[in-house]
């Protein structure tokens, strides 16, 4: 397993993956970025830079995250939700069958390890409200902000 760490706007990103696929990707204050990217996730590196540069709206990485049978179908899901979109906890558990399940969801939601590539950040509460998010909600609004800004109009 291999290692790394990227700096973006909204902290440190550290990496994780093999030739297996990415396992998992988090975000902290602080780390120590190296100096050398290990080859088997350059692509990574890539993919995320140009996702922060707004040049990238999806992600093409083999991921290989590890979870229950639920999580992963949970995950699987969140990955259909489109770029500048959001959808609800309930519509989620409606996709995934099971109108009941929205706890279970929630906290699926809340166990994904692939930061942005896995678009947790993109399920709201029903109200609206930005509910929920384990990198800070703060993170949560900036992201959904860089996925949809709002285009100010000129008042002349």
């Amino acid at each position: 397993m291999e290692t790394t760490h990227i700096k973006t706007p909204l902290g440190i990103a550290t990496i994780i993956g093999d030739k297996n696929g990415i396992f998992s990707i988090t975000v902290a204050d602080e780390a120590t970025i190296p100096a050398i990217i290990p080859n088997v996730l350059q692509e990574a590196v890539t993919q995320l830079n140009e996702y922060f540069d707004g040049e990238r709206t999806d992600f093409t990485l083999k991921l290989n995250p590890k979870g229950t049978e639920f999580q992963q179908k949970v995950w699987k899901a969140l990955l259909e939700i489109p770029f500048g979109k959001t959808r609800t906890y309930l519509e989620q558990s409606k996709i995934l069958g099971d109108v009941k399940a929205i706890r279970a969801v929630a906290s699926a939601n809340g166990k994904n390890p692939l930061w942005i590539v896995v678009p947790c950040h993109r399920v709201i509460g029903s109200d609206g409200s930005l509910t929920g998010y384990a990198g800070g909600l703060w993170r949560k609004k900036w992201l959904l902000e860089h996925e949809n800004p709002t285009n100010q109009q000129s008042l002349f």
